[in-house]
């Protein structure tokens, strides 16, 4: 990859959003919205769940302010993005991954007015009902992980202020 931060940031983007936009095209064709396929019975399957909120469902049929807040959020980071560490391979890779993410869900909000979600882990509990994280997909998947690579990176810095190492300043990006 070359070594242009935004270059970097852009291409990770890119290429979550085409694994994500394409993964979510092979599950609209695979399964219908009431169908599932089981991966691993008890642990892991396949679904096709619309969402019209954000994690959760938290905000419900919100999906044109989500869209709203998604549009104003990539805005944001992009004004901002010098001030998230992007002077190290690391940075520009969580950035990638979020606006990658963040974009993912985005056209999914403006083209099918709802996230399509299909990764579903599961347990059973007594009774046979399923006791599960909710679903979700890559572009949630880049997000998350984006997200924890920043705060591993804000971490490593104030430790490294504590002892005593002077901390790299944010880089200068046009």
């Amino acid at each position: 990859m070359n070594g242009n931060p935004n270059r970097r940031m852009a291409l990770i983007a890119l290429a979550v959003v085409s694994l994500d936009q394409a993964t979510k095209f092979l599950v609209l064709r695979w399964l219908g919205p009431t169908q599932e396929r089981v991966v691993i019975d008890g642990f892991f399957k396949f679904v096709q769940w619309g969402n019209t909120g954000a994690a959760w469902s938290l905000f419900r049929d919100r999906n044109d302010l989500l869209a709203v807040v998604s549009i104003l959020a990539l805005l944001a980071l992009f004004l901002w993005r010098r001030h998230f560490y992007i002077q190290s391979v690391l940075g520009q890779i969580s950035l990638g991954l979020i606006f990658g993410g963040i974009a993912g869900n985005l056209i999914d909000r403006l083209h099918h007015h709802q996230v399509i979600d299909f990764l579903r882990f599961y347990l059973y509990r007594r009774g046979g009902a399923e006791l599960g994280f909710p679903a979700f997909n890559i572009a949630d998947s880049a997000i998350c992980v984006g997200v924890g690579l920043l705060i591993l990176l804000s971490w490593k810095q104030e430790h490294e202020i504590t002892n005593g190492r002077a901390a790299s300043k944010p880089a200068s990006v046009p």
